[in-house]
């Protein structure tokens, strides 16, 4: 035991991270949400109650009033229960009535018959994976929690180092060049695989109406919260009115511009007056950056924990359903990852794509379990200068404006939904729609947040643009958090390539460091 115990401490963090993965994936399919049993919990004279629900036969749901039966759902409903029951507002479940009829363990052939008034709750019953959950969320929220002052520092110090305006000018024009190339082209792919796959042609009718009654309720509160796509507000909101509100916001983009603002402005005033300012700055990034080192001590236990919720909650049955779905965006995200990223490093850094990826293995294995660019960025900024050679003054500038605006994975994937859900709708996109998906996708990226799920909300903008039914998002819903785990992957990587692209064209790129990796 103490071998063991002394090996995982002196092996190296990603093996650390890599092995939390796989153990909290086998944990989480071990003990896994049970899809047969729910928990229930109403109110009685004041007093609230819990009641674990096994072995049910149905569970009708009656009005209070006159006992009509509204719904009736079967033992293998326990999903569409549940989104059933999340639809209706709190003034509806006060008046209706739960018929809960349980099979006896003893005898198969006998039944019991349970009423439940004022139930407020129902839920699955959570498992041991859930319960650790909480340690991956704060493992995420610390990283979380840095990004913001880190983005803030280092991009102050990095925009003053640039000398001037010019400098950032050029600097900036090649980023939006390379980060707009590689979505186009992440696009390009998966309108390709979607068009000769056409994993919507594979979905049974059967399938299609089990997905869109479990998830259709899920759908439409996204559906209304969903907003227009307008570039000149986009453009416009980038300049923050309260740059405080800005940062308390987590608004990525308003605080690169006042950032860059700020930085740039130092170069122009006098030096005895600028170094302290700036020496303060370069100081607090560094602290960040050893702050980031602290926290990724917890990475393997956050990684375990977060992995094995997920797996526990959601298992794998729904990739069966949507195999072909899963398998067509997963093809065009290692296509877009190992092959185009790779090349693109290759020729325009000089850089062995193997060592690129060796150097970003952490970021990757981040970028997977927390499904957020916004959570991975302190490390991806770490990465790039620690094991690419990329220094700060360009990973400060590159890197936070890649986290909001390069999406190659997220654009991938709305790309593929979309022809996925014509395809299973029998609507037929030409090439001119197709081109509209392209262009949608592209400018939708820009005002994509860097946190989990929010590329539902951009999808929605794609479908309205080819008119696609909005509907049809119940039919991926499902399968989406593993997806987004796999493009944040490809976001976050995009980010690290371009970064060290732009350091090898500026004459920057330390190739010392990269050959130590």
């Amino acid at each position: 035991m103490k071998y063991i115990l002394s090996w995982l401490w002196n092996i190296k963090l990603h093996n650390k991270i890599l092995l939390g993965l796989l153990l909290g994936a086998l944990f989480g399919a071990l003990l896994n949400v049970s899809k047969y049993e729910i928990m229930l919990q109403y109110t009685v004279d004041g007093k609230e109650k819990t009641e674990r629900i096994e072995n049910w036969e149905k569970i009708e749901i009656i009005e209070i009033q006159d006992r009509t039966v509204i719904r009736t759902f079967g033992k293998d409903d326990q999903l569409k229960l549940l989104n059933y029951f999340q639809s209706l507002s709190k003034a509806d479940k006060s008046k209706l009535v739960f018929i809960v009829t349980l099979k006896l363990a003893d005898d198969s052939a006998k039944v019991r018959v349970q009423e439940f008034h004022d139930v407020n709750k129902i839920e699955k019953i959570k498992t041991i994976p859930l319960y650790i959950k909480p340690i991956g969320t704060l493992f995420i929220r610390l990283l979380t929690f840095i990004a913001i002052p880190l983005v803030l520092a280092s991009l102050i110090v990095g925009a003053s180092s640039l000398g001037n305006i010019r400098t950032v000018g050029k600097i900036g024009a090649k980023m939006i060049l390379f980060y707009f190339c590689l979505i186009a082209i992440a696009i390009t792919i998966g309108l390709t695989l979607a068009n000769t796959i056409r994993p919507g042609e594979k979905l049974s009718t059967e399938a299609r109406e089990k997905l869109l009654v479990e998830f259709s309720p899920n759908i439409q509160a996204k559906i209304a919260e969903s907003v227009e796509l307008n570039v000149i507000n986009t453009i416009v909101n980038i300049v923050p009115t309260n740059p405080i509100a800005a940062m308390a916001n987590a608004e990525m983009l308003q605080i690169v511009f006042f950032a860059l603002i700020v930085g740039i402005t130092l170069t122009m005033i006098r030096k005895e007056k600028s170094e302290p300012v700036i020496r303060f700055f370069d100081g607090f990034s560094d602290m960040m950056i050893r702050m980031v080192e602290i926290i990724m001590k917890l990475a393997p236990l956050g990684v375990f924990a977060l992995i094995a919720a997920t797996v526990s909650e959601f298992g794998f049955d729904i990739l069966q359903t949507l195999f072909w779905y899963a398998l067509t965006l997963i093809i065009g995200l290692t296509i877009h990852q190992f092959i185009i990223l790779g090349s693109v490093v290759k020729i325009f850094s000089g850089m062995n794509p193997l060592k690129f990826f060796r150097g970003i293995r952490d970021v990757m294995l981040i970028s997977f379990t927390s499904s957020s660019s916004a959570a991975t960025l302190p490390v991806n900024m770490k990465a790039c200068e620690v094991n690419l050679g990329v220094p700060k003054k360009i990973t400060s500038f590159v890197l936070p404006l890649g986290a909001t605006i390069n999406m190659d994975g997220t654009s991938m994937y709305q790309a593929v939904a979309a022809v996925f859900i014509a395809q299973v709708y029998g609507v037929e996109l030409h090439l001119s729609e197709q081109l509209v998906i392209l262009l949608t996708a592209l400018l939708a990226s820009i005002g994509t947040a860097p946190v989990p799920g929010v590329g539902i909300i951009m999808l929605i903008i794609v479908l309205r643009s080819v008119n696609i039914p909005e509907e049809g998002i119940a039919l991926i819903l499902g399968i989406d958090r593993f997806l987004d785990m796999c493009r944040t992957v490809v976001n976050t990587s995009g980010d690290a390539a371009v970064a060290t692209c732009i350091a090898k064209s500026e004459g920057v790129l330390n190739k010392e460091v990269v050959q130590s990796v």
